[in-house]
């Protein structure tokens, strides 16, 4: 809604428009009438609608036309005022004003208009009969007030129907020629009711009509007047009420009855809660709220989103089938403008054996979108009606700012779901595969998706300690050339390289010593293609001899050319990798992918190995038998060297890092 309103009044001299607004101000008729009367601002808590009102007088003795011109211009509303007196005044209204008006401004934003027949007290009858027609001529007129400066008579009404037609005009809404509603507010209401009908039905049942009305005008309706309302949409229609609840017909009838009843406010309150502006647009402030996003921090869904999100996805799968056919899809998609996710998207989620987005991909994607792009996850909340429906400010509400990643560092303890692995390796490597491979496709299946379709990004679920996290694969283009720092940026790299071909590790090794070989992020070196031949690589170095020069884990080996869907625990040391970058995951052994060196360094595992130890203690009724047992022996020295050898392993690693 506007913050303010700016009333011009026009007319022929002496038709009463200075007189119109000194009667207002002073609640009388005023004895001396000047040639003008100066702007005046009435103060929002006095007006109905709590919004400022600025009134402007026009005098054709004491302003120029081009004075006069600049006021047409800044006005939100124009008030033509005659006289019901003087037929003269009555055909100026047509042969000048509206046409002068219209003429300096622009076609796709005419001000709105009332005409203001004044001096009825000088006549016993009306001029609504003249009047009638050119209100059928004009579409921009909004109303007709006949009303006396003298009596006072309609004063108040005249700058509230003025004000009205400002901040709820009847334009944009509603056709009088066709007395039926426009396309762009069938399809604003169209769909509010989608939003509205929680369990997408078709209808609105009692529960959600009232929720509705909660949300739109902070009451519910009585069972009474539920009935009465249901009862005029069954007079008007015979499919506006079904199953005792509101259809689309029935919801679109009722706020065509409001407008034709001058109720067009009950409409635009609708409207405007729903995110709409006076276009029937939905706003920026609505799509795109404030949300601060500091430096090194990631942007996630909270535990709130997403149960937004599964109420939205089970609305929608009818069948039940915990997956999303085309037409469900399209379904969930028409409160969008256009439709947001591509086919690419089925290659960067998990689908199931038809090609349909399943539960799991559909809450990935929204993952790897407010990852991405936060602005976008936003805007498509907005469109589902987020804020509404979860009784919330704004979409922002819905999002997670992790912390700096250098705290998570120095804490050596991170809260975040997301996890990024960027995959680099020479072309024709097997990164694709490899991406596709984390969404349960084995190489027969990735086959069958098409060039156009494929996707850069890949992302599902791991879980890590019994934690479940995402992780986004990203595939980067191989050229150094263009490499940016965002496309580097990442919590963790996979260096792909296909063991069949002896030139494709040196790519690897450049990307390593170029970009990660000083830097905190953890990196895995995967030999993928290990169902073909392994053929010595043209590098100083074999791969492995690499590894442990550079203290990284050996090779991993990969491959998804089997039957079955490919393995996914690489993907799992990806993600704890993820997780703990301070401990860089190096084994420092250089002998075993996951050796207890990495336990050593991990303090949260640490303390629950500690707490096991501690409760295997407590647990043990120690009694003068087991003390003299040599076996009960045998084990306590065993475990104290044990210890002795993990604590004389972590003593090296701290020293290591110092």
């Amino acid at each position: 809604m506007r913050k303010d309103v700016r009333i011009l009044l026009v007319g022929e001299p002496k038709v009463g428009k200075t007189s119109l607004i000194m009667s207002l101000v002073s609640e009388e008729f005023p004895d001396e009438v000047p040639l003008r009367a100066e702007e005046i601002t009435i103060p929002a808590d006095v007006t109905p609608e709590r919004v400022p009102t600025h009134i402007v007088d026009y005098s054709e003795a004491e302003q120029s036309d081009e004075q006069l011109y600049q006021e047409i211009s800044k006005a939100n509303v124009i008030c033509i005022v005659y006289s019901v007196n003087n037929k003269k005044s009555i055909e100026k209204v047509t042969s000048h004003w509206i046409p002068l008006i219209n003429d300096r401004r622009d076609k796709d934003s005419r001000v709105p208009l009332i005409l203001v027949g004044n001096k009825s007290d000088l006549v016993e009858h009306s001029s609504m009969e003249t009047i009638l027609p050119i209100m059928n001529q004009y579409s921009e007129i909004e109303t007709c007030v006949e009303c006396s400066a003298k009596n006072l008579k309609n004063i108040s009404e005249l700058f509230y129907y003025a004000q009205k037609a400002v901040l709820h005009p009847t334009g944009p809404l509603y056709c009088p020629e066709e007395k039926e509603l426009k396309a762009s507010c069938i399809k604003a209401l169209t769909r509010i009711f989608k939003v509205s009908d929680l369990d997408n039905d078709g209808i609105l049942n009692d529960n959600e009509l009232n929720f509705f009305q909660r949300t739109c005008f902070n009451m519910p309706l009585a069972p009474q007047a539920l009935e009465d309302v249901k009862n005029v949409v069954r007079r008007n229609m015979t499919d506006g009420v079904k199953d005792n609840g509101i259809t689309l017909k029935g919801f679109l009838f009722l706020h065509t009855l409001f407008i034709q009843r001058g109720r067009h406010e009950t409409t635009w309150t609708v409207l405007r809660r729903f995110g709409y502006d006076d276009d029937l647009e939905l706003t920026q402030e609505y799509l795109f709220p404030l949300l601060k996003i500091p430096p090194d921090c990631t942007t996630e869904l909270n535990h709130n989103a997403y149960l937004f999100l599964q109420s939205v996805f089970d609305k929608h799968d009818k069948d039940r089938d915990c997956a999303l056919s085309p037409e469900e899809l399209k379904d969930l998609f028409k409160v969008f403008p256009y439709m947001p996710w591509g086919p690419d998207v089925n290659s960067t989620i998990c689908t199931n054996d038809q090609g349909w987005i399943t539960y799991q991909g559909y809450l990935s994607q929204w993952t790897l979108t407010t990852y991405l792009d936060v602005q976008r996850c936003l805007e498509y909340l907005g469109y589902l009606g987020y804020s509404i429906i979860s009784e919330q400010e704004s979409q922002a509400a819905a999002i997670t700012v992790t912390r700096n990643k250098r705290i998570d560092l120095q804490k050596k303890q991170t809260q975040r779901s997301v996890f990024r692995c960027n995959v680099l390796g020479a072309r024709g490597s097997g990164k694709s595969g490899f991406l596709q491979a984390f969404l349960g496709r084995n190489l027969p299946r990735q086959r069958r998706i098409r060039e156009e379709h494929k996707s850069y990004y890949a992302i599902s679920t791991t879980y890590v300690y019994g934690q479940e996290k995402y992780l986004l694969l990203h595939e980067v283009v191989p050229d150094f050339e263009f490499r940016s720092e965002a496309d580097l940026s990442c919590d963790v790299a996979c260096l792909v390289y296909d063991l069949s071909n002896p030139r494709s590790f040196e790519y690897c090794a450049r990307v390593y010593k170029q970009y990660f070989m000083d830097s905190k992020t953890p990196c895995m070196i995967i030999a993928a293609k290990s169902d073909l031949h392994e053929v010595r690589q043209l590098y100083s170095l074999s791969p492995l001899d690499f590894c442990r020069k550079h203290r990284l884990h050996p090779p991993q080996p990969f491959t998804c050319n089997a039957s079955e869907a490919p393995g996914r625990d690489v993907y799992t040391k990806l993600t704890t990798m993820a997780m703990y970058p301070h401990a860089k995951l190096r084994c420092l052994c250089n002998r075993c992918t996951f050796c207890i060196c990495h336990l050593l360094l991990n303090s949260e595992l640490l303390r629950s190995i500690k707490a096991t130890f501690c409760s295997a203690v407590s647990n043990r009724h120690l009694t003068q038998a087991d003390l003299k047992n040599s076996t009960f022996w045998l084990r306590a020295s065993l475990g104290a060297t044990v210890f002795a050898v993990l604590g004389f392993a972590m003593y090296k690693a701290l020293l290591k890092q110092r």
